[in-house]
Formats: structure tokens, C-alpha cells, sequence
């Protein structure tokens, strides 16, 4: 009987379930640090360039957080 069970569920599986808890984390955080990074760029751009359209420039940061938050909700419910 334990042949059986280890047939249905091999011994590398724990270890393939957490890295791609692992990866959907890491992979969501650099992509909420790259955006948070170039919508930086662009709300000091808007600040210097149209500084009444600053409150409207900081969505696409506020956004990318949400990136960030996303991938930390995945990856908890993966593992």
C-alpha cells in the first residue's frame, strides 16, 4: 500500500508546491518594484512639468502596490 501512495504523490511535490508559492511571490513583487519605479519617474516628471496634475499622477503608484499586495494574497493561498 505505501507503493501506491507514493506513486499518487512524489516526494519532490512539497518542495515544487512552495517554489511556485515562492516564484508567484517573487515574480509579483519586481513587478510591483519596476512599476512603482517608472510611475516615479513620471509623477516627478508631471510635478515639474504640470504640478496641478500631480494628485492625478500618483493612480499608476498607488496601482502597482496593489501588484505588490496581490502577488502576497497568491502566494499565501498557493501554499
Amino acid at each position: 500500500m505505501p507503493g501506491t501512495i507514493d506513486a499518487l504523490c512524489p516526494a519532490t511535490a512539497p518542495f515544487f508546491g512552495f517554489m511556485g508559492a515562492a516564484v508567484a511571490l517573487i515574480f509579483a513583487n519586481l513587478g510591483a518594484a519596476y512599476g512603482t519605479a517608472k510611475s516615479g519617474v513620471g509623477v516627478s516628471s508631471m510635478g515639474v512639468m504640470k504640478p496641478d496634475l500631480i494628485m492625478k499622477s500618483i493612480i499608476p503608484v498607488v496601482m502597482a502596490g496593489g501588484l505588490g499586495i496581490y502577488g502576497l494574497l497568491i502566494a499565501v493561498i498557493i501554499s
